[in-house]
Protein backbone atom coordinates (compact mmCIF):
# COMPACT_ATOMS: atom_id res chain seq x y z
CA UNK A 1 0.00 0.00 0.00
CA UNK A 2 2.78 2.36 0.85
CA UNK A 3 4.36 1.59 -2.62
CA UNK A 4 1.03 2.10 -4.51
CA UNK A 5 0.68 5.49 -2.82
CA UNK A 6 4.17 6.64 -4.35
CA UNK A 7 3.21 7.22 -8.07
CA UNK A 8 5.68 7.11 -10.63
CA UNK A 9 8.19 6.97 -7.83
CA UNK A 10 7.07 2.78 -7.52
CA UNK A 11 8.93 2.05 -10.96
CA UNK A 12 11.96 3.00 -9.46
CA UNK A 13 11.36 0.97 -6.86
CA UNK A 14 10.34 -2.10 -8.33
CA UNK A 15 13.57 -1.74 -10.58
CA UNK A 16 15.68 -1.01 -7.40
CA UNK A 17 14.05 -3.97 -5.80
CA UNK A 18 15.07 -6.37 -9.01
CA UNK A 19 18.48 -5.27 -8.93
CA UNK A 20 19.18 -6.16 -5.27
CA UNK A 21 18.92 -4.83 -1.36
CA UNK A 22 21.56 -2.29 -2.08
CA UNK A 23 21.67 -0.58 -5.38
CA UNK A 24 24.94 2.05 -7.21
CA UNK A 25 23.18 4.99 -8.75
CA UNK A 26 25.38 4.64 -11.28
CA UNK A 27 24.09 1.14 -12.17
CA UNK A 28 20.23 2.65 -11.59
CA UNK A 29 20.77 5.43 -13.73
CA UNK A 30 21.97 2.99 -16.58
CA UNK A 31 19.24 0.84 -16.22
CA UNK A 32 16.10 3.12 -16.07
CA UNK A 33 14.40 4.05 -19.04
CA UNK A 34 13.99 7.72 -18.10
CA UNK A 35 15.71 11.29 -17.47
CA UNK A 36 18.05 11.80 -14.56
CA UNK A 37 15.76 14.70 -13.04
CA UNK A 38 12.86 12.33 -12.97
CA UNK A 39 14.70 9.28 -11.45
CA UNK A 40 16.32 11.66 -9.04
CA UNK A 41 12.74 13.21 -7.84
CA UNK A 42 11.72 9.16 -7.47
CA UNK A 43 14.92 8.71 -5.16
CA UNK A 44 14.69 11.65 -3.09
CA UNK A 45 10.30 10.60 -2.72
CA UNK A 46 11.55 7.03 -1.61
CA UNK A 47 14.42 8.29 0.90
CA UNK A 48 11.45 10.59 2.26
CA UNK A 49 8.98 7.90 2.84
CA UNK A 50 11.73 5.66 4.23
CA UNK A 51 11.55 2.80 2.39
CA UNK A 52 15.32 3.35 1.05
CA UNK A 53 18.48 4.87 2.76
CA UNK A 54 21.21 6.55 0.88
CA UNK A 55 24.92 6.10 1.54
CA UNK A 56 27.66 8.85 0.06
CA UNK A 57 26.84 11.83 -2.33
CA UNK A 58 26.05 11.56 -5.83
CA UNK A 59 26.56 10.63 -8.56
CA UNK A 60 28.56 7.68 -6.35
CA UNK A 61 26.26 7.13 -3.92
CA UNK A 62 24.57 3.71 -3.17
CA UNK A 63 20.58 3.52 -1.86
CA UNK A 64 19.78 0.16 0.14
CA UNK A 65 16.15 -0.73 0.97
CA UNK A 66 15.90 0.03 4.46
CA UNK A 67 14.17 -3.49 5.44
CA UNK A 68 14.35 -6.57 3.36
CA UNK A 69 10.74 -7.34 3.04
CA UNK A 70 10.07 -3.85 1.20
CA UNK A 71 12.34 -5.09 -0.86
CA UNK A 72 10.52 -8.35 -1.15
CA UNK A 73 7.09 -6.39 -2.04
CA UNK A 74 8.17 -3.56 -4.49
CA UNK A 75 9.73 -7.41 -6.66
CA UNK A 76 6.63 -9.47 -6.10
CA UNK A 77 4.39 -6.81 -7.20
CA UNK A 78 5.85 -6.72 -10.78
CA UNK A 79 4.48 -9.30 -13.21
CA UNK A 80 6.63 -12.00 -14.28
CA UNK A 81 6.84 -10.95 -18.03
CA UNK A 82 8.29 -7.36 -16.61
CA UNK A 83 10.74 -8.80 -14.14
CA UNK A 84 11.82 -10.92 -16.39
CA UNK A 85 12.53 -7.97 -18.55
CA UNK A 86 13.98 -5.81 -15.79
CA UNK A 87 16.60 -8.84 -15.30
CA UNK A 88 17.37 -8.91 -18.68
CA UNK A 89 17.88 -5.15 -19.26
CA UNK A 90 20.29 -5.04 -15.85
CA UNK A 91 22.47 -8.24 -16.89
CA UNK A 92 23.11 -6.52 -19.98
CA UNK A 93 24.13 -3.38 -18.58
CA UNK A 94 26.30 -5.21 -15.94
CA UNK A 95 27.60 -7.20 -18.59
CA UNK A 96 28.30 -4.41 -20.98
CA UNK A 97 28.58 -1.00 -19.41
CA UNK A 98 30.22 -1.90 -16.02
CA UNK A 99 32.59 -5.46 -17.28
CA UNK A 100 34.59 -4.58 -14.01
CA UNK A 101 31.57 -5.54 -11.61
CA UNK A 102 30.84 -9.08 -14.26
CA UNK A 103 34.64 -9.88 -13.29
CA UNK A 104 34.57 -9.17 -9.59
CA UNK A 105 30.71 -10.33 -8.87
CA UNK A 106 30.03 -13.00 -11.83
CA UNK A 107 27.73 -14.90 -9.31
CA UNK A 108 25.83 -11.08 -9.57
CA UNK A 109 25.69 -10.95 -13.63
CA UNK A 110 24.58 -14.99 -13.20
CA UNK A 111 21.60 -14.67 -11.23
CA UNK A 112 20.28 -11.67 -13.54
CA UNK A 113 21.04 -13.66 -16.86
CA UNK A 114 19.47 -16.29 -15.63
CA UNK A 115 15.66 -14.77 -14.08
CA UNK A 116 15.93 -13.62 -17.32
CA UNK A 117 16.21 -16.65 -18.59
CA UNK A 118 19.37 -16.41 -20.93
CA UNK A 119 20.71 -19.77 -19.81
CA UNK A 120 23.77 -19.69 -22.08
CA UNK A 121 25.24 -16.67 -20.76
CA UNK A 122 24.14 -17.60 -16.98
CA UNK A 123 26.17 -20.97 -17.44
CA UNK A 124 28.85 -19.27 -18.42
CA UNK A 125 29.18 -16.47 -15.03
CA UNK A 126 27.92 -18.75 -13.04
CA UNK A 127 31.10 -21.49 -14.11
CA UNK A 128 33.09 -18.18 -13.75
CA UNK A 129 32.15 -17.55 -10.44
CA UNK A 130 33.02 -20.93 -9.53
CA UNK A 131 36.24 -20.56 -10.51
CA UNK A 132 36.67 -17.68 -8.57
CA UNK A 133 35.46 -18.89 -5.66
CA UNK A 134 37.57 -22.17 -5.87
CA UNK A 135 41.09 -20.22 -6.26
CA UNK A 136 39.88 -17.95 -3.26
CA UNK A 137 39.78 -22.06 -1.76
CA UNK A 138 35.81 -21.44 -0.74
CA UNK A 139 35.08 -24.39 -2.15
CA UNK A 140 31.67 -25.13 -0.40
CA UNK A 141 30.57 -21.99 -2.12
CA UNK A 142 32.67 -23.03 -5.52
CA UNK A 143 30.83 -26.61 -5.15
CA UNK A 144 27.06 -24.48 -5.08
CA UNK A 145 28.02 -22.26 -8.25
CA UNK A 146 29.59 -25.27 -10.22
CA UNK A 147 26.18 -27.55 -9.26
CA UNK A 148 24.22 -24.43 -10.46
CA UNK A 149 25.97 -24.23 -13.93
CA UNK A 150 25.18 -27.87 -14.14
CA UNK A 151 21.88 -27.54 -13.65
CA UNK A 152 20.82 -25.08 -16.17
CA UNK A 153 23.19 -26.98 -18.59
CA UNK A 154 20.97 -29.69 -17.81
CA UNK A 155 17.61 -27.53 -19.47
CA UNK A 156 19.64 -26.98 -22.71
CA UNK A 157 19.68 -29.69 -25.45
CA UNK A 158 22.72 -31.92 -25.89
CA UNK A 159 24.75 -30.46 -28.15
CA UNK A 160 28.47 -30.65 -29.04
CA UNK A 161 29.15 -27.24 -27.00
CA UNK A 162 26.67 -28.43 -24.21
CA UNK A 163 28.45 -31.46 -23.77
CA UNK A 164 31.91 -29.76 -23.52
CA UNK A 165 30.73 -26.94 -21.16
CA UNK A 166 29.37 -29.74 -18.33
CA UNK A 167 32.71 -31.67 -18.80
CA UNK A 168 34.36 -28.58 -17.75
CA UNK A 169 31.78 -27.72 -14.49
CA UNK A 170 31.75 -31.10 -13.53
CA UNK A 171 35.90 -31.63 -13.40
CA UNK A 172 36.15 -28.77 -11.83
CA UNK A 173 33.11 -29.15 -9.14
CA UNK A 174 35.02 -32.91 -8.40
CA UNK A 175 38.27 -31.33 -7.24
CA UNK A 176 35.72 -28.71 -5.34
CA UNK A 177 33.80 -31.80 -3.78
CA UNK A 178 37.42 -33.19 -2.37
CA UNK A 179 38.47 -31.01 -0.51
CA UNK A 180 34.93 -30.47 1.08
CA UNK A 181 33.84 -33.95 1.36
CA UNK A 182 36.57 -36.27 0.88
CA UNK A 183 38.08 -38.87 -2.04
CA UNK A 184 35.77 -41.50 -0.87
CA UNK A 185 32.52 -39.54 -1.04
CA UNK A 186 29.46 -40.89 -3.16
CA UNK A 187 29.67 -37.46 -4.47
CA UNK A 188 32.84 -37.39 -5.78
CA UNK A 189 32.48 -40.49 -7.48
CA UNK A 190 28.88 -39.41 -9.19
CA UNK A 191 30.58 -36.29 -10.43
CA UNK A 192 33.74 -37.96 -11.72
CA UNK A 193 31.69 -41.08 -13.33
CA UNK A 194 29.11 -38.59 -14.94
CA UNK A 195 32.78 -36.87 -16.40
CA UNK A 196 33.90 -40.14 -18.31
CA UNK A 197 30.87 -40.67 -19.58
CA UNK A 198 30.37 -37.00 -21.31
CA UNK A 199 34.22 -37.69 -22.33
CA UNK A 200 32.89 -40.80 -24.38
CA UNK A 201 29.96 -38.85 -25.60
CA UNK A 202 32.11 -35.51 -26.48
CA UNK A 203 34.85 -37.53 -27.88
CA UNK A 204 36.99 -35.41 -25.39
CA UNK A 205 40.61 -35.75 -24.08
CA UNK A 206 42.04 -32.76 -22.26
CA UNK A 207 39.69 -33.05 -19.76
CA UNK A 208 39.45 -37.47 -19.81
CA UNK A 209 42.32 -37.55 -18.13
CA UNK A 210 41.73 -35.43 -15.27
CA UNK A 211 38.09 -37.09 -15.29
CA UNK A 212 40.08 -40.69 -15.19
CA UNK A 213 42.39 -39.68 -12.19
CA UNK A 214 39.45 -38.31 -9.98
CA UNK A 215 37.77 -41.32 -10.52
CA UNK A 216 41.14 -43.06 -9.39
CA UNK A 217 41.45 -41.49 -6.68
CA UNK A 218 37.86 -41.93 -5.56
CA UNK A 219 38.47 -45.87 -6.09
CA UNK A 220 41.79 -45.98 -4.23
CA UNK A 221 40.41 -44.35 -1.16
CA UNK A 222 37.65 -47.68 -1.26
CA UNK A 223 40.51 -49.85 -2.14
CA UNK A 224 39.32 -50.57 -5.26
CA UNK A 225 42.75 -50.99 -6.59
CA UNK A 226 41.52 -53.01 -9.83
CA UNK A 227 39.45 -50.28 -11.00
CA UNK A 228 42.32 -47.74 -10.18
CA UNK A 229 44.74 -49.78 -12.30
CA UNK A 230 42.59 -50.31 -15.36
CA UNK A 231 41.77 -46.80 -15.54
CA UNK A 232 45.78 -45.72 -15.06
CA UNK A 233 46.83 -48.41 -18.01
CA UNK A 234 44.08 -47.15 -19.85
CA UNK A 235 45.09 -43.18 -19.48
CA UNK A 236 48.75 -44.15 -20.31
CA UNK A 237 48.22 -46.64 -23.08
CA UNK A 238 45.43 -43.62 -25.18
CA UNK A 239 47.01 -40.66 -23.51
CA UNK A 240 48.39 -38.14 -26.31
CA UNK A 241 52.18 -37.30 -26.63
CA UNK A 242 51.43 -33.67 -26.20
CA UNK A 243 49.70 -34.85 -22.95
CA UNK A 244 51.76 -32.34 -19.76
CA UNK A 245 54.67 -34.36 -18.33
CA UNK A 246 52.96 -33.58 -14.76
CA UNK A 247 49.56 -35.53 -15.64
CA UNK A 248 51.36 -38.36 -16.56
CA UNK A 249 53.28 -38.39 -14.04
CA UNK A 250 50.26 -38.38 -11.67
CA UNK A 251 49.00 -41.43 -14.12
CA UNK A 252 52.06 -43.12 -13.14
CA UNK A 253 51.86 -42.34 -9.44
CA UNK A 254 48.35 -43.85 -8.96
CA UNK A 255 49.16 -46.77 -10.98
CA UNK A 256 52.45 -47.12 -8.30
CA UNK A 257 49.95 -46.65 -5.67
CA UNK A 258 47.91 -49.22 -6.57
CA UNK A 259 50.46 -51.92 -7.33
CA UNK A 260 52.47 -51.33 -4.06
CA UNK A 261 49.07 -51.77 -2.13
CA UNK A 262 48.73 -55.17 -3.97
CA UNK A 263 52.07 -56.04 -3.47
CA UNK A 264 54.12 -55.80 -6.64
CA UNK A 265 56.31 -54.05 -5.97
CA UNK A 266 58.59 -54.29 -9.31
CA UNK A 267 55.60 -53.38 -11.31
Amino acid sequence: ARLDRLGPAKIVAQLGATIGREFAFEVMQAVFDGDEHTLLAALDILVAAELLSRRDDLPHATYVFTHALIQEAAYQSLTKRTRQHYHQRIAHVLSTVFPDMGERHPELVAHHWTEARDVARAVSYWYRAGCQAAERLAHTEASRLFEQAIALLHTLPETGDRLQQELAAQTALGRSLIVTRGYGAPEVEACYRRALVLCRAAGETSHQMQAALGMAAFSFMRAELRTVRDLGERELATSQREEPRGRRLQVHWALGQACFHQGEFTA
